[in-house]
């Protein structure tokens, strides 16, 4: 766990719209050139459903790198979300904050990692805990 993190607000106070073509971008075999007609994309608003809840942070640590998170990415979180089982989660314990998928269970919670280098962490009511808010994106750089 990290004893810091970085926790930038959403600024939804200003609109960029970048060109997005009307074509998908095929994973497969390419398709055929067409001419690409242009549609406005702006990511604030395609990203921050609830501006006043809605917060960034960047990612320390490998302990959810088995499923695609890695040091150093960027994730759009939701405080606003209710937190649900399986959610992935920002998470504050016993005066840390970790990002973990939450499982939800009769008398206590589990934090799950996604590396088998990484001990799943149990939550009671002797801890000092609360899920900080809902992760919605994952922003990666290539």
């Amino acid at each position: 766990m990290s004893n810091t993190l970085d926790i930038i607000s959403a600024d939804d106070g200003s609109e960029l719209k970048l060109p997005l073509s009307e074509e998908r971008v095929a994973a497969g075999f390419p398709s055929p050139a067409e001419d690409y007609g242009t549609l406005g994309l702006d990511l604030n608003k395609e990203l921050i459903k609830n501006p006043a809840s809605t917060f960034y942070a960047r990612v320390s640590g490998l302990s959810m790198i088995d499923e695609g998170i890695n040091d150093g990415d960027l994730l759009v979180i939701d405080k606003s979300i209710e937190p649900y089982n399986g959610c992935l989660a920002v998470c504050y314990i016993d005066g840390e904050f970790t990002l973990k998928r939450f499982q939800k269970h009769h008398d206590h919670g589990l934090l799950m990692p996604a590396n088998k280098n990484f001990k799943p962490l149990r939550v009671t009511s002797d801890n000092d805990f609360v899920i900080w808010g809902v992760v919605t994106y994952i922003i990666k750089k290539a």
